[in-house]
């Protein structure tokens, strides 16, 4: 597994960096890939950014050990690239930011007290933070699948990772879509699919 990480990370990585030099004009595209090899963790994979502002791709180890193969793989580390690649980071903020002025502010009119408004202002951040996630996850998936192909890998095998992943179901608070919204919106192999991948190579 150890391996095949190292293999998928020297393939997907210069072809991120160049999709997101492609896409993007003054962003950080420098990517840094690490692992969190704390043992006993759920799989995890997320995209954030060092104080330098370069992006940071990071893995754990139940993640790395869960995927089947390569393909799976590199269509997570294509997806959390993609993040990067449509500035996810940073629309995410800025819609906390404006959640949490709302909501303080119609506390602050209705005439709360002092730790009322800051109570609204917590949860119109959070509720703001995930006002977009969900759509922001399927726009990953998007670019993720573009990566992936040009990184050699299959995106169709890659994304039957969500087959297996715990379905986060249609719940409002929630910053993952549904797996069959998912599923309908990255490659599933149907013949639409496969007519676009050849278009793409």
């Amino acid at each position: 597994m150890a391996r095949q990480f190292v293999e998928v990370v020297a393939t997907v990585e210069p072809v991120a960096e160049e999709e997101c030099r492609a896409r993007t004009s003054g962003m950080n595209c420098n990517f840094q890939i690490v692992v969190d090899d704390r043992p006993g963790q759920a799989p995890n994979a997320f995209q954030t950014e060092d104080r330098f502002d370069r992006p940071i791709l990071a893995f754990n180890l139940g993640l790395i050990n869960s995927v089947r193969n390569a393909d799976e793989l590199a269509f997570i580390m294509s997806h959390e690239a993609a993040h990067h690649v449509m500035n996810h980071l940073a629309k995410t903020r800025e819609s906390a930011t404006y959640g949490a002025v709302i909501f303080a502010g119609i506390a602050a009119i209705g005439g709360a007290e002092a730790e009322a408004v800051r109570s609204a202002e917590q949860l119109g951040a959070a509720v703001g933070a995930r006002a977009y996630s969900k759509e922001f996850e399927l726009e990953a998936d998007q670019l993720g699948t573009i990566i992936a192909l040009q990184a050699g890998y299959d995106p169709v095998r890659g994304a039957a990772f969500f087959t297996r992943i715990p379905d986060p179901g249609n719940r409002f608070s929630g910053s993952h879509p549904q797996r069959r919204t998912r599923r309908h919106r990255a490659p599933d192999g149907g013949s639409d699919d496969r007519r676009l991948l050849r278009r793409l190579t």
